[in-house]
């Protein structure tokens, strides 16, 4: 083993000592976690971060989340081989990759079209021919592919999105930040039963606000 492997190796088994210390425990996420390099969606003056355990600026004013965060809410969707995930939020593009090694379809959608252009890249890049990208207001979600086993969106609303519980399937769970600051949110997990919708409070975080509408960009 070079000293370069060696380097890499520690650096993989920090990184997951760091996520099941924040309670990422799920042997599935983690292996997914292992498996999609964070590194490949930080670029520039922050590249050098990309593995420690914070949230990443990116362009059009978004972030990438921390891993834990990403951890925590991959955990609690609790995705099947066989679902089929919106994801509602793009971003880099990184919490879409680890979802792609859970389920059998992802559909991501983001308002920036350059974070969308430069997400397909990647997965292009990666060999992850199962992530659909989409340019859109996610706020509506995506009623021609509905209905979805998971939801996961990754960026707060003040109430969970009423066209998006439209769009889960019978059984099917979505997981949301809430919260009517950027301050104060809550991360939900929202089931659908027979008999309704069953709430979650999960725990704190801290998103960028879900915006309807495309941007420019």
């Amino acid at each position: 083993m070079t000293a370069g492997d060696d380097h890499e190796a520690t650096r993989k088994m920090q990184f997951l000592f760091q996520l099941r210390q924040k309670g990422v425990t799920d042997t599935r996420v983690l292996q997914a976690m292992e498996k999609v390099d964070r590194g490949a969606f930080v670029r520039g003056h922050f590249a050098g971060r990309a593995y420690e355990d914070m949230p990443l600026p990116i362009s059009c004013g978004q972030t990438i989340s921390q891993p834990s965060v990403v951890g925590l809410m991959t955990q609690a969707l609790d995705v099947q081989p066989r679902d089929t995930v919106l994801e509602i939020g793009t971003g880099s593009g990184y919490q879409a990759a680890v979802l792609s090694q859970l389920a059998r379809r992802v559909y991501t959608i983001d308002r920036h079209r350059s974070l969308t252009r430069a997400a397909e890249v990647l997965f292009t890049g990666m060999g992850l021919n199962n992530i659909t990208v989409l340019t859109g207001d996610g706020s509506f979600g995506l009623p021609d592919q509905a209905p979805f086993d998971r939801i996961l969106v990754t960026a707060a609303a003040e109430d969970p999105p009423g066209p998006l519980l439209a769009q889960l399937k019978p059984g099917g769970v979505m997981v949301v930040p809430v919260g009517q600051s950027d301050t104060v949110q809550s991360l939900i997990r929202v089931t659908r039963t027979e008999d309704g919708l069953d709430y979650d409070e999960l725990l704190p975080v801290r998103f960028v606000p879900l915006v309807e509408g495309v941007a420019e960009e």
